[in-house]
C-alpha cells in the first residue's frame, strides 16, 4: 500500500489549494478515503473522509471550506481547500481504510472519525501572508 500526496504550498489567508493523493498497490474502490493534518507539536487531527460509494465528512472546521472527492478510475483522492485560514497550517497526510463489515466512520460527539490504517509521506500546507 503506497499513498503519494501532492499539492501542498504556501497561500495567502483566504486562497485555495488543491490536494491530490495517489494511491498503488491497492484498488481506492474498497476503501475509505481520507485526509488527517498535523501541527507540530500536535496530535494527528482528522480532516475528512468518503466512503467507496460517495458519502463524505467534515470535522466541524472546515466544513464548508474544504471538499473532499475520489477518482477510482484513477485511483485518487483530492482535497480542494477555499477560504484558507492561518489555522489550517499542518502537514496533510492522504489516508486509506479497507472497507469491511463495520461502519468506516463513527462519530465522537458531533466530530466524525475513521480509523485509517495506511497513510502517505504528508506535503505541508502553510496559511500565511
Amino acid at each position: 500500500v503506497q499513498l503519494v500526496e501532492s499539492g501542498g504550498g504556501l497561500v495567502q489567508p483566504g486562497g485555495s489549494l488543491r490536494l491530490s493523493c495517489v494511491a498503488s498497490g491497492f484498488s481506492v474502490s474498497d476503501y475509505t478515503m481520507g485526509w488527517t493534518r498535523q501541527v507540530p507539536g500536535k496530535g494527528l487531527e482528522w480532516v475528512s473522509g468518503i466512503y467507496s460509494d460517495g458519502d463524505t465528512y467534515y470535522t466541524n472546521s472546515v466544513k464548508g471550506r474544504f471538499t473532499i472527492s475520489r477518482d477510482n478510475a484513477k485511483n485518487s483522492v483530492s482535497l480542494q481547500m477555499n477560504s484558507l485560514i492561518p489555522e489550517d497550517t499542518a502537514v496533510y497526510y492522504c489516508a486509506a481504510r479497507k472497507e469491511d463489515n463495520r461502519p468506516s466512520v463513527y462519530y465522537v460527539g458531533e466530530e466524525p472519525r475513521c480509523d485509517f490504517g495506511s497513510w502517505g509521506q504528508g506535503t505541508q500546507v502553510t496559511v500565511s501572508s
